[in-house]
């Protein structure tokens, strides 16, 4: 019996504009499928409810989905005056009603509050883990469970509309990693003391990554039917849409080395380079091509952190 292809070998990230009423890890099986791709990973889950970018790590780019992780997000969100619900968003059951009497000018003077660094305790309804088992799933049984709260920093948010006639506010949030942008509508609304909750919700950057490079999978499934047309590899199209795996790395410094400092540094061995490195994660090239990112070692030596299983192939 012929053993079943595990797929190609793909390498980069895609830019994936995730629809609404899809899980974030249902969206990344389906792009893994359309590119037939051995290895797939995203960085930071979306609600169901929740549309916007969602980058796809393929294979040696996983190695650095860490790195978008932990970088700043940006959000517009449409939150629901009057009613606060059960999951702080349109999916939840309504649990208050209340009468809205708010004016712009207090709608912008409690929004200001939010701004710089806070403590933020996590939704029930998040994927974070309580004993092996994410705060969602035990929300859904009405049970709640301790919960450690997080700092967090909200570099900007801004009031783009106040729809009074409906009791919508629109904004825009520049938020650091794990900001539950959810808890910020519900707190704001209990601040304002009529309630509150999400109605839409979508993540229009990850870091210095641009909308405008977002791919829808509707997009993708066309490319794929296209090249199928056209009796051509579909990674004809495909991997044109792939940024290189590096730019995960755009907030790193980076250190040049030699080709042959490369082969060493890829073999695990300490580079001396009679510079002073700067501390934490370091982007690495090797005459000019990405290798993996190293860090300084007790010595003030470049060491590996996280190298290429094949360098040359992953750079082409």
């Amino acid at each position: 019996m012929a053993k079943r292809s595990k797929g190609r070998r793909v390498d980069g990230i895609l830019l994936l504009n995730k629809a609404i009423g899809i899980s974030s890890n249902k969206a990344l099986q389906q792009a893994k499928g359309v590119y037939f791709a051995q290895k797939a990973g995203h960085t930071g889950a979306l609600d169901p409810l929740a549309t916007g970018m969602l980058p796809i790590c393929f294979g040696e780019a996983t190695k650095f989905t860490q790195f978008l992780l932990d970088t700043d997000k940006t959000y517009v969100v449409r939150a629901k005056l009057g009613e606060r619900t059960t999951t702080s968003d349109s999916d939840g059951e309504i649990v208050s009603t209340k009468d809205v009497n708010v004016t712009i000018e207090q709608l912008r003077e409690e929004i200001a509050k939010f701004l710089g660094e806070s403590d933020q305790y996590p939704s029930m309804y998040s994927a974070l883990k309580y004993q092996g088992k994410p705060l969602y799933k035990y929300a859904r049984e009405g049970i709640e469970v301790p919960r450690k709260c997080r700092k967090i920093n909200v570099v900007s948010l801004t009031l783009d509309e106040f729809d009074e006639a409906n009791n919508e506010v629109q904004m825009t949030a520049h938020v650091s990693k794990g900001t539950y942008i959810r808890t910020i509508v519900d707190d704001l609304g209990e601040n304002l003391g009529c309630g509150a909750h999400v109605i839409m919700l979508h993540r229009s950057a990850v870091g210095h990554y641009p909308a405008d490079k977002m791919v829808s999978l509707e997009q993708l499934e066309t490319l794929l039917a296209k090249a199928k047309a056209e009796d051509i590899s579909p990674s004809t199209y495909l991997d044109e849409l792939l940024l290189p795996m590096d730019t995960a790395l755009a907030d790193l410094p980076v250190v040049e080395i030699s080709k042959e400092q490369g082969v060493s540094f890829s073999h695990g061995q300490a580079v001396v380079l009679g510079v002073e490195l700067p501390e934490g994660a370091i982007k690495v090239l090797a005459d000019g091509v990405f290798i993996g990112t190293g860090e300084k070692n007790a010595d003030g030596h470049l060491k590996s952190k996280r190298g290429l299983s094949n360098q040359q192939e992953a750079s082409e």
